[in-house]
């Protein structure tokens, strides 16, 4: 790793013009590229001291031996260099976008003397016009075998082409109408053409004016009494209806867009776009992107127009990009759009009607394909594996942590503090070990000592059940040593004698060791959680925190915390499990604010006692069942008579006008576990 003032400019050297800067390490080797409207100011920041930097900015500079920049005419220039470079050097630190899967083109190849049509997937090509990318090639192949019906173009391979042409005869969809046939000259070259031309019209938006032409047409050949003519253009005007019913209309004033949405974690950043033409999506695509610099959503905005639009004909690009955040420089992208385009371009974030609702579709198109990728990363052995590895190596664990259990605290303003523990083993969930606490012995909002509570709890739990089984150690494993029995050994055939409760049957819930113990915070909550360990005579369990703002790992009696490569499989596991027990916890403590919300509500209602209070929240629930229901049903819960029945239901409706729309009441509270600020 170089030191960055080996390498920092002398100072008034840099020039205060827009330019582009790269950066390059002790091999020569640029890894990172980037564009600034003053280059004095932006390389500046990269040279202040390193504990003021992102860390993944620290990683960058850390890399790099050397930095050069390139001064240009205006922000356009710019932006055209920037993206000239990335293209060329493939830098490291940048972001690059990946397909998250193949999409399929429908193509036309216009570069060919009797064009033909056909689905294909990967690079594009000179000479052939696409259009999509769609979401199947099934649906691609019944859009186009109806619309063969009205444009008979060629749809045959060349090797099938050249055949008919030698033996003078066509192939079967010359014969039944869906092909015109130019390999035997029924239609010459200029006919084939226009056929061609009117279907690409057709499939850019153009089709009003296909369906009014063949309703005269058929009309027409009606008033001459033509009637298997006038029967075949009514065929072919419904071949053309049911072609444009699978392309819904989104948007009703038939706008040209491109819908572009993000979903992103810490580590990384998902991007769905769909492709609207004449108000119809016509086509949808996505990537995935490791987060390898310290962009924000504006940032990575600005990154992805940047590369998706660079290479496109003039023709895919629409009059509208519609994005979530504009990006800091957004006036010099348009005008560089504008000039790919030929005419102008805007980029805009909707703020209402079908845009807004278009785009909330989808960021949720993104959110799923985040999941997605996520989820086909976790199900992979060997990428598991490496991740347990690179755990063991970064926190210098004496075996492989086969068995992680992790913390978190989540409350309310101090009230119903609850805490979670989930477990991962092998790298993967272990739902049914998942255990949740109430935290009752801590006054007020204070995340250490309930983290302190929990970590105690657990593992007090753990030595009773060792005490009451002197077998569980040599059945579980010694803690720590990354040899803890394989989960399916605690309920399965297999199972020993002592990791069951003679009384129950069923497993020993706190039975087994972990090999490293996660707690969701920083400093102070892992020095809790490792005073609880030495509270209880435990000094083989390692602990350690992943804090959520820069995704460091923190260990006990260390002032520096561990820094993990943002692309490392073992954060992206530790980043998993920390967000699963986030999860577990903020699901219990809302399902018990709910109930309590529901007691405390009805404490004025007279005649309503503590039992029937229980038998209402037993009947309804929560407080959005209880508002929704009659009073007929409230008095039919056993020993609720018709006017408590009506006194609730008063009670009820009287709070209903503090909540919002979903039942929920509006109040704002900070998680203590995260510091997000949550509307609840």
């Amino acid at each position: 790793m170089a030191d960055p003032s080996t390498y920092r400019p002398a100072p008034g050297s840099i020039p205060t013009s827009p330019g582009v800067y790269r950066f390059r390490d002790d091999q020569g080797r640029v890894v990172y590229v980037g564009k600034a409207k003053n280059l004095r100011s932006r390389l500046t920041s990269y040279f202040q001291e390193l504990a003021n930097l992102h860390p993944r900015t620290q990683t960058m500079v850390m890399t790099a031996a050397s930095v050069e920049w390139t001064v240009v005419g205006t922000e356009v220039e710019a932006l055209q260099l920037e993206y000239s470079w990335i293209k060329e050097y493939d830098p490291r630190f940048n972001v690059k976008y990946r397909d998250d899967k193949s999409y399929p083109w429908l193509a036309v190849t216009l570069n060919e003397e009797y064009p033909r049509v056909m689905v294909g997937r990967g690079a594009k090509r000179k000479g052939v016009r696409y259009f999509g990318p769609y979401s199947h090639a099934w649906a691609i192949r019944e859009t186009v075998d109806l619309l063969l019906r009205v444009f008979p173009m060629r749809s045959c391979s060349n090797g099938v082409f050249k055949r008919s042409a030698q033996i003078g005869r066509p192939c079967l969809l010359g014969y039944i109408g869906k092909c015109s046939a130019p390999c035997v000259d029924r239609v010459s070259a200029e006919e084939h053409r226009a056929i061609v031309d009117d279907f690409c019209d057709f499939m850019a938006g153009q089709t009003s004016a296909f369906v009014r032409r063949l309703e005269k047409q058929m009309y027409a050949a009606s008033a001459e009494t033509d009637f298997e003519r006038a029967a075949r253009l009514r065929d072919d005007l419904g071949a053309l209806r049911r072609a444009l019913e699978k392309q819904a209309v989104v948007l009703g004033d038939g706008t040209d867009a491109d819908v572009i949405a993000f979903s992103e974690d810490p580590l990384e950043v998902a991007v769905q776009i769909f492709v609207v033409r004449g108000g119809r999506v016509r086509g949808q695509r996505g990537w995935v992107a490791d987060k390898v610099d310290d962009a924000d959503t504006a940032g990575l905005v600005e990154g992805f127009l940047l590369q998706f639009y660079a290479d496109e004909a003039a023709d895919a690009i629409p009059r509208e990009v519609l994005v979530p955040t504009l990006p800091d420089d957004h006036a010099s992208l348009e005008e560089w759009l504008s000039g790919l385009r030929g005419s102008r371009v805007s980029i805009r974030v909707p703020q209402r009607g079908d845009k807004k609702s278009l785009q909330e579709t989808v960021a949720r198109n993104a959110l799923q394909a985040l999941g997605l990728h996520k989820t086909k990363r976790a199900s992979d052995l060997t990428t598991r594996n490496r991740a347990i590895e690179e755990i063991q190596l970064a926190l210098d664990l004496p075996g492989a942590p086969l068995r992680i259990e992790c913390f978190d605290i989540s409350n309310l303003q101090g009230t119903e503090v609850v805490g979670s523990m989930v477990v991962f083993e092998d790298g993967l969930a272990r739902k049914g070990e998942y255990r949740r606490f109430l935290i009752r012995g801590v006054e007020g909002q204070n995340d250490v000592a309930s983290m302190h509570e929990v970590i105690t709890r657990r593992f007090r739990r753990m030595l009773d059940e060792r005490a009451e089984s002197p077998d569980l150690d040599g059945l579980a494993g010694s803690p720590g040593d990354g040899h803890a029995v394989a989960g399916p050994a605690l309920d399965g055939p297999g199972a020993g004698p002592a990791l069951i409760d003679p009384e129950t049957g069923r497993p020993r819930k706190f039975a087994y060791v972990p090999g490293l113990v996660v707690v969701d915070g920083g400093p102070p909550q892992v020095a809790a959680a490792q005073r609880a360990l030495d509270e209880l005579g435990i000094d083989d369990v390692p602990v350690c925190g992943l804090a959520k703002r820069l995704e460091e790992v923190w260990l006990p009696d260390r002032e520096d915390p561990v820094i993990l490569a943002r692309t490392s499989e073992g954060l992206y596991l530790l980043q998993r499990v920390r967000d699963e027990a986030h999860r577990f916890a903020i699901t219990h403590h809302r399902s018990r604010r709910s109930k309590s919300m529901v007691e405390s509500l009805l404490d004025d209602v007279p005649g309503l006692g503590e039992v029937r209070r229980k038998s209402l929240l037993r009947q309804f629930g929560s407080l959005k069942k209880l508002r929704a229901a009659t009073v007929e049903e409230v008095a039919a819960v056993p020993g609720i008579g018709p006017r408590t029945a009506e006194a609730i239901a008063k009670a009820v409706s009287d709070q209903g006008a503090q909540t919002d729309q979903a039942g929920r009441p509006r109040t704002v509270s900070v998680n203590t576990a995260t510091g997000e600020i949550e509307e609840t």
